[in-house]
């Protein structure tokens, strides 16, 4: 990380606190997501507030991050890369969050012979956000590892668009009223996003690496 901040050891684990935070989030997501499927919703609703609690620990280290870098340490061409990359990363766990709260809010009754290309959608997209930490990580620690994680990246993400697809197929397939064959196409539509929010990180990403390679 020394090799982009003029840095001290506090500003290394706030950043690295931060993307465990996201590390964490996709696999409690996964995790809620399992919860859900076999109607085991207190559960649910407990993972539900952990990611809320993760949502809020990573603005609050987003910020005194960028406080930080703002006072003491980074050369301005350098400084808005990286608080970009905070800002976009953020989104993801704010994206998660959102798309679990709606689960808790509007409660869609999924047909149980969905499940296994539900948790096939949303495992592809947790490691897309999972591969994303890593890519960050490497951007300060190791950036020739960067455009590795990229891809893993994009690779999940392409799965997610891939078992998504056949998931909305399998819906509209069903002997189900239309009005839920939305409601499931919304909520699918959900899961597969999380992979979209994590691809777009990367675009910039990829960007910014190749900045600091001239």
């Amino acid at each position: 990380m020394a090799l982009i901040l003029k840095t001290t050891r506090f500003i290394e684990t706030q950043i690295d606190a931060f993307l465990d935070i996201l590390s964490d989030s996709a696999t409690t997501f996964e995790l809620a997501m399992e919860d859900y499927l076999n109607n085991r919703i207190e559960q649910f609703e407990t993972r539900l507030a952990q990611i809320r609690e993760n949502e809020h620990r990573a603005d609050d280290l987003r910020v005194s991050i960028e406080r930080f870098l703002y006072e003491r340490t980074l050369i301005p061409e350098n400084r808005g890369d990286v608080l970009a990359i905070l800002e976009n990363t953020d989104e993801v766990i704010d994206n998660i969050k959102d798309s679990l709260v709606q689960f808790s809010i509007e409660m869609p009754k999924i047909p149980e012979c969905l499940n296994d290309l539900w948790m096939q959608t949303t495992k592809a997209s947790s490691n897309a956000v999972e591969q994303l930490s890593f890519a960050v990580r490497s951007f300060f620690r190791d950036l020739a590892a960067v455009n590795n994680y990229i891809h893993k990246v994009y690779f999940f993400e392409r799965e997610a668009d891939h078992i998504g697809e056949r998931l909305r197929r399998e819906i509209f397939n069903l002997d189900i009223e239309l009005s839920q064959k939305s409601q499931l196409r919304f909520f699918a539509i959900h899961i597969e996003k999380i992979s979209d929010y994590a691809q777009v990180v990367c675009d910039r990403l990829s960007i910014y690496a190749i900045k600091r390679q001239l």
